[in-house]
């Protein structure tokens, strides 16, 4: 394994001045292509740019995937809405709403209140929420779902193929390709977050949900930075996605805990009794400790995330904000905002393998902690 590495490095190196050059290229282009994306808004309504609307629109999700405006038409993927009220459903495309700005069957986006962006049912007005509407059940597919959907497609013909290859070729030779790409970030996972946080003989109970976990993140943080379709979507920047990857290692990490584990919460070794009774204050700090775990999982991966897509759009907004007020200004900062959008993609490109790494690595943490020897 560790000569394959070495040929892995060696074949990497070789290519290192083109995947350079490829790299700059790739990254002017995404930067350009951003640049491009903000001019949504045309020449003609630039001083009507509103930069923290196109930057919270981006943000959150929608029942649409944009592509850009030329004036007054909207170029844009409708996606399924999947609706159900009072047991009856209903199946259309977004388009029909126009985007968002006509009622459908009654049903239209919000614009305001506490569902903005949400769909309602409204009145025969088409605008008025209806008060008296009953649940109504959105399982809609919106950009994040179909972004997810996408990234996971690719995700899993991606790891599928690697598997294939060396389930064919065995280690009997360097891998190629992709493989020759991922093995490092298996090799990784492996022996540097789950060895060094899990006990050795429970490692392999949870390194398959560690590397679906790693990839997962790691994959959508990369796809994210793309500024074209099927890329941009922030879905590791949506709280309920990242709520739900740390429910899954919040609920992996309860069900595979051992006796050991629960002692340690409920009757902590070497705590003096009166902090136990009659106030069980260990046990009480312990439980809260316990739900704590998955809202720190949740909130740094999505902060990070989203901060990330919140600075290349505010460097490439600066623009418009420059040029609102006078053109010469808005084309004297272009080229020092392409640059810094330029510089943020590369650090994306980091702050995307470190937070997938975090998140991998707190959650093996969780789990060795779950399952702790018993002289430990």
């Amino acid at each position: 394994m560790i000569g394959s590495q070495g040929r892995t490095c060696k074949l990497l190196c070789t290519r290192k001045p083109f995947a350079l050059l490829l790299s700059v290229f790739v990254f002017f282009l995404m930067g350009f292509t951003s640049v491009h994306a903000a001019e949504s808004h045309s020449e003609d309504n630039v001083k009507d740019f509103d930069a923290g609307k196109v930057i919270i629109d981006h943000i959150l999700d929608s029942y649409d995937w944009h592509i850009a405006d030329y004036g007054d038409k909207h170029l844009s993927i409708p996606l399924p809405v999947i609706l159900n009220y009072k047991g009856e459903w209903y199946f259309f495309l977004s388009s029909k709403f126009h985007h968002g700005h006509d009622a459908y069957k009654d049903f239209r986006i919000a614009k305001e209140g506490p569902k903005k962006g949400k769909i309602i049912k409204v009145l025969d007005d088409g605008v008025t929420p209806d008060p008296e509407a009953a649940f109504l059940l959105d399982l809609s597919i919106t950009k994040n779902v179909f972004s997810l959907i996408i990234a996971s497609i690719l995700l899993s013909v991606l790891l599928i193929s690697v598997g294939r290859n060396y389930s064919h070729c065995g280690f009997k030779r360097a891998p190629r390709g992709i493989s020759a790409f991922l093995e490092p970030l298996i090799l990784f996972v492996r022996d540097d977050i789950a060895r060094a946080a899990i006990p050795e003989n429970k490692v392999d109970r949870f390194l398959p949900y560690l590397l679906t976990l790693f990839f997962f993140i790691f994959f959508n943080n990369l796809l994210g930075l793309v500024p074209f379709f099927p890329g941009g979507a922030n879905v590791t920047g949506n709280i309920s996605i990242t709520l739900t990857l740390a429910g899954f290692t919040f609920f992996m990490l309860h069900f595979s805990a051992n006796k050991e584990y629960w002692k340690h919460i409920f009757n902590t070794p070497g705590v003096p009794v009166w902090l136990k009774l009659p106030i069980p204050l260990m046990p009480i700090i312990e439980i809260v400790g316990v739900f704590i775990k998955p809202i720190v999982l949740t909130l740094r991966l999505f902060a990070n995330i989203s901060a990330g897509h919140m600075i290349i759009l505010g460097f490439v907004s600066l623009i418009f904000v420059m040029g609102s007020s006078n053109h010469i200004a808005g084309f004297a900062i272009a080229p020092l905002s392409v640059i810094f959008v330029i510089f943020m993609n590369f650090l994306e490109l980091l702050v995307a393998f470190i937070q997938a790494y975090v998140f991998t690595f707190f959650s093996a943490i969780f789990f060795g902690m779950a399952v702790p020897q018993e002289h430990h």
